[in-house]
């Protein structure tokens, strides 16, 4: 199982000024995070893509080409791109320079968006939010498989014998992971194509989605994909520290997140409750000490047989200090654990 750090750059407010604390900062401060999680020995790096006051990343290929010229070997991927609102070409054309600097660390990670402020700003209909992602996943496809792409749609003008550089190193092909939350028609559609699934579970209980699992893993096989080919991951809410004070501070951090993103679409507030009950061995939130988290993840391999693992960590902004310390404890402790027990 390859295991990583997802991050979408939380920033945190200020309680007197009511600001969110400046984003240069936050990006410099996850330069150093991603640097440091390829320097204990993490697989992968995941960024997303947002474009709200509360989230400093709103292009995770730049931030991604930077940590690209000072990380070695951790893989370099998007948590997600929001594909029906960006140009395919130039998500291709972006994610292959970070190849080309990574020398071959670079994945895409697609997804519709469960944020939409990105369709009013680049021009989009949210009444195509389905057909968008369809068209432009075909077109980013095809664009991955050659170099010379002839394609047509009927919500983007057509390409006709356009060269797409520069390749990516790989024969020019990129890993597009499909990023879905939950939707039977997203899994599917990824199973169709044999495109590998990463499954967001930031609530609830996880068990609930292993029909949904199963399911891509039937539907993958009936299309003809390769057993041995397929890859499963889920993205979960993360944050790790060998002392209880800490995450029960972290709370706080966690729950003010949770309550700026519930505000625009009619959540309660977020409670105490929710949060210990997330923590529990059946819940979603992947928060403890060492030793808890690693066997939560070691229980998602055996409900699931994941092949990938990616704790987020930046919910609710926790201060630098805390978030290296907290990879730290991923990298040199649970890493090691997990994959001692997933090699016996």
């Amino acid at each position: 199982m390859e295991l990583g750090i997802g991050m979408f750059g939380d920033l945190s407010f200020d309680a007197k000024t009511g600001k969110p604390r400046p984003a240069g900062l936050k990006l410099r401060e996850i330069m150093e995070q991603i640097k440091l999680a390829d320097e204990v020995g993490l697989d992968v790096f995941g960024l997303g893509e947002h474009h709200r006051p509360d989230y400093a990343v709103s292009s995770p290929e730049i931030v991604l080409a930077a940590a690209a010229s000072i990380t070695k070997n951790i893989k370099l991927m998007s948590t997600v791109t929001v594909l029906s609102s960006a140009e395919p070409v130039k998500v291709y054309q972006d994610f292959s320079t970070i190849d080309l600097i990574s020398d071959g660390r670079a994945e895409i990670g697609v997804g519709r968006g469960s944020f939409i402020e990105s369709f009013p700003l680049f021009g989009y209909n949210l009444s195509d939010y389905d057909q968008l992602f369809e068209e432009k996943l075909d077109l980013l496809l095809a664009i991955n498989a050659h170099e010379v792409v002839n394609w047509e749609g009927k919500l983007r003008a057509p390409l006709q014998n356009q060269t797409v550089l520069p390749r990516a190193t790989n024969n020019g092909k990129l890993p597009i992971w499909i990023a879905v939350g939950g939707t039977p028609q997203s899994v599917l559609r990824a199973a169709v194509l044999g495109l590998p699934l990463v499954v967001a579970i930031i609530g609830g209980m996880p068990k609930q989605f292993q029909p949904l699992i199963e399911f891509y893993k039937q539907e993958y096989v009936k299309h003809g994909h390769d057993l041995g080919k397929m890859q499963i991951g889920i993205h979960s809410h993360s944050f790790v520290s060998n002392n209880e004070s800490d995450i029960d501070q972290y709370y706080y951090n966690y729950a003010a997140q949770m309550d700026r993103v519930g505000a625009s679409r009619g959540w309660a507030p977020y409670a105490k409750e929710q949060f210990d009950g997330g923590r529990s061995k059946e819940g979603a939130l992947f928060m403890g000490d060492a030793a808890q988290v690693t066997d939560k993840i070691l229980y998602m391999q055996e409900l699931f047989g994941i092949t990938r693992f990616i704790g987020h960590m930046d919910v609710g902004d926790p201060s630098h200090k805390e978030l290296m310390k907290s990879i730290e404890i991923f990298g040199t402790q649970i890493a090691p654990a997990v994959r001692k027990a997933l090699a016996v």
